[in-house]
């Protein structure tokens, strides 16, 4: 490899076919690692399926209150930003579900009322597909943020080509995925809809300064208003993956397309054209 190269594999949201595209160019680079952001709904190790799968449990910290030490002045539940804490009858109630572990409700209090302790939210799991390194991250059943585990998966520097697999849509979790891109693989379907969410992260990445290119999904014959797009806006199309029954059975039983000869073309070219588009940027 020329050189170490992040891209960010997006979405304007969910089955616009990002891990379709994420897992087969990480199988088809061979040597690479592959990691599912998606950590609301991560699926990519159903198609890897990688072995020897280590697990590391993700903890955040969330006030705890002393009650001989505090004296009700309210000061940290109003500055808490994310309503995470409140005042009944001069005593703080704190909702560990909605903090966002800040720091600041403790660094506040002038009695010294607040400490911190762990609390879990979910899991990262590590594991090996052929030459491929593979991590995913999974948020416990009731959370409010992810971002804790994102940046754990982000948190190691990797060397070589890296394809992470982000979040849909343009929130936090993605702008998170993004601070780490080189480059930036918009997914996007043949429809209005595909074009609208093109938009949106198309926006997004140009706001962060991030170079991008795009791959269409489910293409057919007719107008496509997601390449109409791409192409007002300057966008390179670098892959153009077919809508066929054939192509969409293979996904759905959670094999890799790239596996199979009569598509691993259109991966070896999106993956080419990637390269030499990033290297050139």
């Amino acid at each position: 490899m020329a050189r170490d190269l992040t891209v960010v594999v997006l979405s304007g949201k969910g089955g616009a076919g990002k891990t379709l595209v994420s897992v087969n160019l990480a199988v088809t680079a061979g040597a690479s690692a592959y990691i599912d952001c998606d950590v609301e709904e991560p699926n990519g190790f159903l198609y890897l399926t990688p072995e020897a799968v280590t697990k590391k449990t993700v903890f955040t910290t969330v006030p705890v209150v002393d009650a001989v030490r505090c004296d009700g002045c309210g000061l940290c539940a109003r500055s808490c930003a994310f309503h995470a804490l409140a005042v009944i009858d001069r005593k703080i109630l704190v909702f560990g579900d909605v903090c966002h572990s800040c720091g600041l409700c403790t660094a506040l209090c002038p009695r010294q009322a607040l400490t911190e302790r762990d609390r879990e939210i979910g899991s990262v799991y590590e594991g090996k597909h052929g030459r491929m390194t593979c991590l995913s991250g999974e948020m416990n059943v009731g959370e409010s943020s992810g971002m804790p585990i994102v940046r754990v998966l982000l948190g190691q520097k990797r060397s070589g080509l890296v394809f992470i697999d982000s979040p849909p849509g343009s929130g936090c979790l993605v702008q998170e995925t993004l601070r780490k891109a080189d480059a930036c693989l918009l997914v996007a379907e043949p429809s209005l809809f595909g074009a609208h969410d093109l938009a949106l992260v198309h926006e997004l990445a140009k706001k962060m300064g991030k170079p991008c290119m795009v791959v269409l999904n489910k293409t057919m014959e007719g107008a496509n208003p997601s390449e109409q797009y791409a192409k007002e806006h300057g966008l390179r199309i670098i892959g153009r993956i077919p809508y066929e029954k054939r192509l969409a059975r293979l996904s759905g039983d959670g094999l890799l397309v790239a596996e199979n000869p009569t598509y691993r073309r259109i991966f070896l070219d999106v993956l080419e054209h990637l390269l030499k588009e990033a290297c050139n940027a």
